[in-house]
Formats: structure tokens, C-alpha cells, sequence
């Protein structure tokens, strides 16, 4: 089955940004004296937004208003500082973008990443590359697994839910297309993997980016 459009995923799909947000978050940790997290523990606390990235990290005597606030502050700070020091895009990605804008197939981005951090990544990453819409958290919709966001998306593009691919790596994701009656497929290079990509609903599980082109 052909698709006429693909709304990505950011982090663990598009881009590979592990490294900057666990430094970044630890960064903080370290300054109000707690310990930080191993690199690989950053994986499964990813992709529902910074404030549940927070409370994964606080113990249990901080999960208060007032530190959770504080510390996504602190967060999004350090983490803007260093948005694009080791992040770079997974291989096979830039190749799949060209053919898409070749193809003339629609893109946009959706992530829960905080909408300022999520276009300047784009930008820096993929400045040639045509996206009609990259939203992130703020961007005037709830967070995924929400479907708003991806129906105006949808409505924007002008095509319908069901001719859309949702391309990401998590659960949230799979679980957002799902809600918005799109195709959910698997990123399986990404942060999480295959098992939870198709408990989740994932119709394909892609091992490699190119994977997707025959589908447009």
C-alpha cells in the first residue's frame, strides 16, 4: 500500500539525541546534589515530555510542584546550551528525506520535545529539507499520545489520517497513530525496540530507514 504523507517522530527516529539530553539532564542532577543516570537508562525515560522525564529522574521526596517545575527549567536550559553537540541524525536518514522531497511526499515532525528546541534541531539538522509542519510541546495541542496535534497536521496537508504514515520509536507513538487513525510504523533503530513497537500496535517494524521509501 502507497502513502501520500509521513509525520515523524523526532528524538529516536529522526535524530539520534541521547547523548545531549542524558548530559544535560545529569548536568542538573549533579548541581542539586543527586546522583545522575547511566547513558542507556535515558532510553526508556524519553518521549513523553520533559516534565515526565523529571519525575523519572527525581526521587520520590522531589516530586513536588515546585521541583518538578524547577528542575524542567533548569533542564530545558542546560539542554538548550548543548541541543546539537554530539545529536546527528541516524544513518539512512538524510538519504530518506531527499527521496521523499524528490517524491514530492508530504513531511512534518511531531515530538514532545519543547516546540522552540524541536525547530531548531530541524533546522540545524535538515536545513534543506521541506517540512509543512514541525510541532512540538507548546505548539497549541496536548502532548502525544494525543491525537490533536496529528489531525491538524493531517488537515493542514490536506490528507486524509488513513493515508499517512506515523513513522517513531516508541510506544507513544504507535499509540498516536493509532488515535488519529494513521498508519503506525516502527522506528527499530531507535531508543526503545522492536517488542515494544509492536505490543504497542506498530503495523511494520523498519531495522533500516530506507526500508520506508517503498512505501511512498
Amino acid at each position: 500500500m502507497k502513502f501520500d504523507a509521513v509525520i515523524f517522530d523526532l528524538d529516536g527516529t529522526l535524530l539520534d539525541t541521547i547523548r545531549d539530553i542524558a548530559d544535560s539532564s545529569n548536568t542538573v542532577l549533579e548541581r542539586n546534589g543527586l546522583a545522575p543516570y547511566p547513558l542507556e537508562d535515558f532510553r526508556r525515560f524519553v518521549g513523553r515530555g520533559m516534565k515526565n522525564l523529571v519525575v523519572s529522574l527525581l526521587p520520590r521526596s522531589m516530586h513536588t510542584d515546585a521541583d518538578i517545575e524547577r528542575i524542567t527549567r533548569e533542564i530545558e536550559e542546560a539542554y538548550s546550551l548543548r541541543l546539537n553537540v554530539h545529536t546527528k541524525p541516524y544513518p539512512g536518514i538524510p538519504e530518506l528525506l531527499r527521496v521523499l522531497d524528490d517524491s514530492g511526499v508530504a513531511k512534518a515532525v511531531l515530538s514532545n520535545k519543547p516546540g522552540p528546541l524541536v525547530k531548531r534541531s530541524i533546522g540545524f539538522n535538515f536545513p534543506e529539507t521541506r517540512f509543512s509542519f514541525v510541532f512540538g510541546a507548546g505548539d497549541r495541542y496536548p502532548l502525544k499520545p494525543h491525537p490533536g496535534a496529528a489531525l491538524a497536521i493531517a488537515g493542514g496537508i490536506g490528507v486524509s489520517p488513513e493515508r499517512i504514515v506515523f513513522l517513531g520509536d516508541t510506544r507513544i507513538d504507535m499509540e498516536t497513530a493509532i488515535n488519529a487513525g494513521m498508519y503506525p510504523v516502527g522506528a527499530g533503530w531507535g531508543f526503545r525496540g522492536e517488542d515494544e513497537l509492536r505490543a504497542a500496535g506498530a503495523r511494520k517494524v523498519f531495522t533500516r530507514p530506507e526500508e520506508a521509501t517503498g512505501y511512498f
